[in-house]
């Protein structure tokens, strides 16, 4: 069954969009489908299109967003798992900026700040979904 995030699932990646409550619309994670920490720990085939996928998916964020930049930033204490979070950046919104997502990212969890609406987020998904067909 797909998630309700779920955008696209290949051999080796997963491409959802952040869960509910998520700090901004567009703000998407590509997550190895393979248990891995990092890409330290790829096999080759991984290493190969690790690259690739990164670059179409940070490309899709954009498109979606109409974002200035796409942050791709992968810590993987909470979850020892390969979770790269591919967040929007946009230039008129300075919460956006740099290291102040993380601070968006617990404003938003604390409550403290709006999540995206879930509206906007279930349009993206949708919209994203349709996009990634043909990549499969």
């Amino acid at each position: 069954m797909v998630s309700r995030d779920e955008i696209l699932r290949q051999d080796l990646w997963l491409l959802r969009h952040h869960p509910r409550p998520a700090p901004l619309a567009g703000w998407l994670l590509l997550d190895a489908r393979r248990h891995l920490g990092g890409p330290i720990d790829f096999l080759p085939e991984e290493a190969v299109a690790f690259g690739p996928v990164l670059q179409r998916c940070s490309a899709l964020v954009k498109e979606l967003t109409g974002c200035d930049r796409v942050y791709a930033i992968a810590f993987g204490e909470g979850a020892r798992h390969l979770h790269v979070h591919l967040i929007p950046r946009h230039g008129e919104d300075p919460a956006t900026e740099a290291w102040k997502a993380a601070d968006l990212y617990r404003a938003v969890a604390s409550g403290e700040r709006a999540a995206a609406a879930d509206q906007q987020v279930e349009e993206l998904v949708r919209e994203a979904r349709e996009l990634t067909a043909a990549w499969r």
